[in-house]
């Protein structure tokens, strides 16, 4: 087949200097047997100094372009606000320092919606993802997150055995837990001069603390509160709720404050609506109004009784393409010392008995103020 000559231009773009390097390597290696090889070959000997700094130049660039493209990146979700500063601090620039694998953060507010329409779409983006206790469920009985029951965790920083360090129940097939929260009442101290409230049934009582009342747009910890404060004792709550008559009684309690209810849904309205006045109390996340204590300097007071605790739940979204390094990331992020850093900077437990004995000034003032 007869070969057509292409001029070969001055003018040394780019693209052109990709096209004299691939040229040149065929050259030089003896595969290209067109006159346009041949006339490419006169052409760069006749400016070979200035080629092998083109050359140079090139394979630098494309160095650089590999690297950046075989970098590794994990996407972790979870609840914005203070939790995910904590988190960045406390585990995630520790894992990337560790591990050169970069974390990528993003926001939600709960639930299983977004997860489940990434997996059904073959689109995920999301690698890990904080998620409550009865998503984390729902989600793996749902095939929507992965099995990570075969994860190994190291051993505790005093030497206990992993199996025997973790609280019961804090992993499971389709999560690692590593913290303890809790949905509690927070009132606004400056509000109440004199006999403020002190337990439960207190946010049901509008005679006697009148003003509105903020809840999270979900059933989850507001049936458990209203049937605590209807008098079903903590240890058969859920036996109650699993009938229709367990039910009915929890909507009927809260059918008493339904006209002073302003609905949340993101952690970080509940400070906001107690500071604005909005409401005179409101159920919230424990680590949110600590924050508001004692970074904002905010009057509020939490009401421990009756709170609903949670672990905080990390898992892996079914189809992620990252599984491998995800997993890395939930094993890190078990460790004892990365625990005590959470519990370190907000009011969340560890799950791991060892990180106890690294959690300083927060859990000895929350002793002495609270229990």
């Amino acid at each position: 087949m007869p070969h057509r000559d292409i001029p070969i231009s001055t003018d040394l773009t780019f693209p052109s200097i990709l096209v004299i390097e691939f040229a040149y390597l065929q050259v030089k290696n003896g595969t290209c047997r067109s006159s346009t090889g041949l006339q490419l070959k006169l052409e760069l000997e006749g400016r070979t100094d200035r080629v092998k700094r083109m050359r140079v130049w090139v394979y630098g660039l494309i160095a650089f372009m590999s690297f950046a493209l075989s970098a590794e990146e994990l996407t972790f979700v979870s609840w914005g606000g203070s939790i995910e500063k904590v988190f960045i601090e406390a585990i995630i620039k520790p894992f990337e320092e560790e591990t050169g694998i970069k974390v990528k953060v993003e926001d939600f507010n709960g639930g299983l919606a977004q997860i489940l329409s990434q997996v059904e779409t073959g689109k995920v983006y999301w690698d890990v993802v904080d998620l409550e206790t009865h998503d984390e469920l729902l989600g793996c009985d749902e095939g929507l997150l992965e099995y990570v029951g075969d994860l190994e965790f190291t051993d505790g920083s005093d030497g206990t055995p992993a199996e025997d360090d973790f609280f019961e129940y804090a992993n499971s097939d389709c999560s690692v837990g590593t913290f303890v929260w809790a949905t509690a009442i927070a009132y606004n101290a400056s509000i109440f001069d004199a006999d403020p409230p002190q337990v439960i049934n207190d946010f049901f009582n509008l005679e006697k603390f009148p003003g509105k009342r903020g809840l999270r747009r979900t059933p989850v910890a507001n049936l458990e509160m209203a049937l605590m404060a209807d008098g079903v004792a903590p240890a058969d709550l859920y036996d109650v709720l699993s009938t229709r008559e367990g039910i009915d009684r929890a909507f009927r309690k809260l059918d008493q404050i339904k006209d002073r209810i302003v609905f949340w849904e993101a952690g970080a309205q509940p400070p906001q609506l107690l500071a604005d006045g909005e409401v005179v109390m409101t159920t919230a996340y424990n680590g949110r109004i600590f924050n508001a204590i004692n970074s904002e300097n905010q009057p509020f007071v939490v009401i421990w009784d009756g709170h609903v605790q949670d672990y905080g739940q990390f898992s892996i979204v079914t189809g992620s393409s990252n599984v491998e390094i995800a997993r890395k990331f939930l094993v890190y992020s078990a460790r004892t010392e990365s625990m005590a850093g959470v519990s370190n900077r907000i009011a969340y437990s560890p799950l791991r008995r060892s990180s106890w004995k690294l959690v300083d000034k927060h859990l000895k003032r929350v002793r002495k103020d609270h229990c």
